[in-house]
């Protein structure tokens, strides 16, 4: 599987079957962590982390603390993409990170990125 990441007009293609996203919370400076996996279906959550708990980042029910991150499985289906966007509160993006190695994106605010599954063109869906 290929995921196409579209960014300020520009489209880039990654082989990748796995990757991981994190950031910082915006208002609670915590640290998130997210692996996803690139199906033709969509994206799929597998695994969230998340270092700490503050205003509206309670950790799900059946987390559980594993070296300093409440780590759990969100419950939901394949997603056909996803929508980032800065708020610029944090003076840093997201880093999504592969096999190939990691990238920082969206750090400017209000730039919005788009990722999701390539089809066999190698363009978005």
């Amino acid at each position: 599987m290929s995921l196409c990441i579209l960014a300020a007009g520009k489209a880039v293609t990654l082989t990748v079957a796995a990757f991981t996203l994190s950031w910082t919370h915006s208002v609670e400076k915590t640290h998130w962590q997210e692996d996803w996996k690139v199906l033709p279906s969509g994206l799929q959550i597998a695994e969230a982390r998340i270092k700490g708990s503050g205003a509206g980042m309670e950790p799900p029910e059946g987390s559980v603390l594993r070296n300093g991150w409440w780590v759990y499985a969100p419950r939901t289906g394949p997603q056909p993409r996803l929508v980032l966007a800065a708020s610029g509160a944090t003076r840093e993006g997201w880093t999504l990170c592969t096999v190939q190695g990691c990238r920082e994106l969206g750090k400017a605010a209000g730039a919005t990125i788009l990722l999701e599954p390539c089809n066999g063109s190698s363009h978005p869906r």
